[in-house]
C-alpha cells in the first residue's frame, strides 16, 4: 500500500425528486467506472490541481447512517481498497468500486435495503492526496463542495438515466459536510442529546461524554457505548412525573425508542448501566431475586397509545405488594417476542401474559404489577 497518501474522504449526495425511488442500490463496475470518470472531471473544475490525487468512488447508494458509523468502515474499506491498487493500472488515477458476478469486493460496500426509504441517496468517495497537497485540499473541499458543488450535468444525467430516477439535486459534499448536515437534522427533530453520543462514538471514542434526554433521562458514552440507568429505577427516583405519571414514563419509552431505533442504525450498542450491551432490540432491567417462597413469576404487559406493550414486568404475587423481579422493555419493532422467552427462560414464568391496558405505577412512580386482594 501506499502510506505516503492522506485520505480526504467525500461523497455525492442524489436528493431524489418527491416519490422517486432507484430501482437499485447497486452499479455494475462499468456504470461505476463511468459515474467515476464523470465525478473526476466535474472535481477537476472545482479543485484545480485535484489531478494530482488518486481518486476511488464506490459503484453503490447509501444512507447517511450507514455511513457514519464508528471508524467510518465504508470510507476506511474504500481507503484499504484504492490504494491496494497500483496507480499505473487505473486511467488517470481514478478508480471505481463496483460489483463483480453480483458482489462487492468487500461486505462493507454494500447498502443495506433497510435503509434505501430516504430521500438522499449518498454515493462515497475520495481523495488520496500526496502529503505535500492534502491540507490545502481538504480546506479546499470543505469551502468549494459545500458552496458550489453542484454536480455537472453530464453526471447528473447519466445517474438519472442509469437508475431510472428525477433528482432535484445532484452535489458534492465532504464528509464533515455530512456530519454537519446530519446534527442539524437531529437536532430539529429534538434529538440533540442523542447527536451528542453519536458524535462522541464517531469523532472522540477514547473519550466520555454525557447527555440528558428531552425528559431529563441520563445518557453516557463511554468505551464504544451508549449507557442509561435501570428506567423503572430512575423514573421513580427522579424523572419528571407531573399531574400524570404513567403519560410521562409512556414519553419516556417513545424517546428511548427513537434512541434505541437511530443507535442500531448507526451501529452504536446501548446498555444499562450494570447490565451487558443489549443485541436483540430490548433492554431487561433486574429488580430482585424470586422468593421461593412465593408463587412462580407472571408476565404483565403495560401498554400505552401509540407504544402497544411498552414494558412487560416479571413480577411474583403477594398480598398486598407484588414482589417485582424484573422489567423488559421491547425496542426495536421485532423485539417483542425474544424479550418474552428471555424473561421466561431467566425467570421461570407461566408463559401467558396479563395485558394491564395501561401503564400501572405506585404511588412513589415505580412500575408495579397488581396484587392479590387481601380478604
Amino acid at each position: 500500500m501506499n502510506e505516503s497518501l492522506i485520505a480526504c474522504p467525500a461523497l455525492l449526495a442524489l436528493e431524489l425528486a418527491e416519490g422517486e425511488m432507484p430501482d437499485r442500490l447497486e452499479l455494475t463496475r462499468d456504470e461505476a467506472q463511468t459515474l467515476a470518470a464523470l465525478v473526476a472531471d466535474d472535481l477537476r473544475a472545482l479543485l484545480p490541481g485535484v489531478e494530482a490525487s488518486r481518486f476511488a468512488l464506490v459503484g453503490a447508494l447509501f444512507d447517511g447512517v450507514e455511513l457514519l458509523r464508528p471508524g467510518f468502515p465504508v470510507f476506511a474499506t474504500l481507503e484499504e481498497l484504492a490504494r491496494r491498487v497500483p496507480r499505473v493500472t487505473t486511467a488517470g488515477g481514478v478508480v471505481a468500486f463496483g460489483p463483480h458476478e453480483g458482489h462487492m469486493p468487500a461486505q462493507p460496500l454494500v447498502p443495506d435495503a433497510r435503509y434505501a426509504g430516504g430521500p438522499m441517496r449518498l454515493v462515497p468517495w475520495m481523495l488520496l492526496a500526496p502529503v505535500e497537497l492534502a491540507e490545502e485540499l481538504t480546506a479546499k473541499m470543505e469551502v468549494e463542495l459545500v458552496g458550489r458543488g453542484e454536480a455537472g450535468s453530464a453526471t447528473a444525467d447519466f445517474l438519472m438515466r442509469t437508475l431510472g430516477v428525477r433528482l432535484e439535486h445532484a452535489r458534492y459534499l465532504s464528509r464533515d459536510d455530512l456530519l454537519a448536515l446530519t446534527c442539524v437534522q437531529y437536532e430539529h427533530v429534538n434529538l440533540a442529546p442523542l447527536w451528542t453520543m453519536l458524535e462522541a462514538a464517531l469523532l472522540t471514542p477514547y473519550k466520555e461524554e454525557t447527555a440528558l434526554g428531552s425528559r431529563g433521562l441520563p445518557l453516557r458514552y463511554a468505551e464504544g457505548r451508549v449507557g442509561i440507568p435501570g428506567i423503572a429505577g430512575w423514573f421513580a427516583r427522579a424523572g419528571t412525573q407531573r399531574d400524570n405519571p404513567a403519560h410521562e414514563f409512556a414519553g419516556t419509552i417513545f424517546e428511548l425508542r427513537q434512541y434505541a431505533a437511530l443507535l442500531a442504525a448507526h451501529h452504536v450498542p446501548l446498555h444499562l448501566e450494570g447490565e451487558p450491551a443489549q443485541t436483540a432490540g430490548y433492554l431487561i432491567e433486574a429488580m430482585a431475586d424470586a422468593d421461593p417462597a412465593l408463587p412462580q413469576p407472571l408476565l404483565y404487559a403495560h401498554e400505552a397509545a401509540g407504544l402497544g406493550m411498552a414494558v412487560v414486568t416479571v413480577a411474583q404475587p403477594s398480598p398486598g405488594k407484588a414482589r417485582i423481579l424484573a422489567h423488559g422493555y421491547p425496542l426495536a419493532p421485532d423485539a417483542l417476542g425474544p424479550l418474552l422467552d428471555a424473561l421466561a427462560g431467566r425467570y421461570d414464568t407461566a408463559t401467558e401474559v396479563h395485558a394491564l391496558g395501561k401503564v400501572l405505577l405506585d404511588a412513589q412512580g415505580a412500575l408495579s404489577a397488581p396484587a392479590p386482594v387481601l380478604h
